[in-house]
């Protein structure tokens, strides 16, 4: 059992909706993204979802892309994600680590050695948005072999045919992107989201987390109340990007968190 599947059996006991963070690794620094990560539990944060920074971040919104941008420009690369990630371990050993990127700069450093690596520093989970189910032989398998989640998206365009490859492999949750387009571009409408949750926990038996537009403690609440959880992102990294103290970036996050536990 991994950390994921401890923390939503954990939830489970307790009736409560999942809260998931979303924090680019090394915005706007090294040691304040460290500070940020480790307010993230006593803000209410049941999984932290942590950006791997890249040049070429396809799915994200303005937000996110400059997040990364900042990231890139003060020297995070795979390496220091991961040492921000073993030195998150060093005073929190329960919290899940889920890292949420794109496939290059593992393709880069080696499947084998990354997976190794990321095992070592405490990273429970993987969300690589470009490698489709097709690929799972490419990093999706050896993952799951070595003991980590493999978390895939689902979309409001991933009808009844293709639902099923999407969902062979996946482990940990599912990942419902609520809207059509990047991070940050829409708000989710409880409304449209919880039939499609509903169709993928049935089709799935895991835990579906919705992320992509939702911003507000409000919204978060709505859309845990139709999900197993929320997941909030460009919300959370404008905040970061605007400069705010890290007091206020936690003291906002717990806001979010309060909203989805509230489901």
């Amino acid at each position: 059992m991994t950390r994921i599947d401890a923390k939503f059996a954990e939830l489970k006991a307790a009736n409560k909706k999942a809260f998931v963070s979303y924090v680019m690794a090394g915005d706007p620094d090294f040691d304040t993204s460290l500070e940020i990560v480790k307010g993230l539990p006593a803000a209410g944060v049941d999984i932290i979802e942590l950006g791997l920074p890249f040049t070429d971040p396809m799915a994200d919104g303005p937000t996110i892309q400059l997040a990364g941008q900042r990231a890139l420009e003060v020297g995070m690369t795979l390496t220091r994600t991961l040492e921000l990630a073993a030195k998150f371990r060093e005073t929190d050993d329960t919290t899940p680590i889920v890292l949420m990127g794109y496939y290059n700069p593992i393709y880069s450093r080696g499947v084998d050695k990354f997976l190794v690596d990321a095992k070592e520093s405490g990273i429970d989970g993987l969300i690589v948005v470009d490698l489709p189910p097709e690929e799972d032989t490419e990093l999706c398998i050896p993952a799951q072999a070595a003991g980590l989640n493999f978390i895939r998206l689902a979309t409001p365009t991933t009808d009844a045919k293709r639902l099923p490859r999407v969902l062979q492999n996946t482990s940990g949750f599912v990942y419902y992107v609520s809207i059509n387009g990047i991070t940050g571009a829409a708000e989710a409408e409880a409304t449209n989201v919880g039939p499609e949750v509903a169709r993928i926990q049935e089709a799935s038996g895991l835990p579906v987390i919705v992320g992509f537009g939702v911003n507000t403690p409000e919204k978060a609440e709505a859309i845990a109340a139709v999900a197993d959880g929320t997941v909030v992102g460009s919300a959370i990294v404008s905040k970061i990007g605007a400069g705010e103290s890290v007091a206020d970036v936690l003291a906002f996050v717990k806001t979010l968190s309060d909203g989805a536990h509230r489901a």
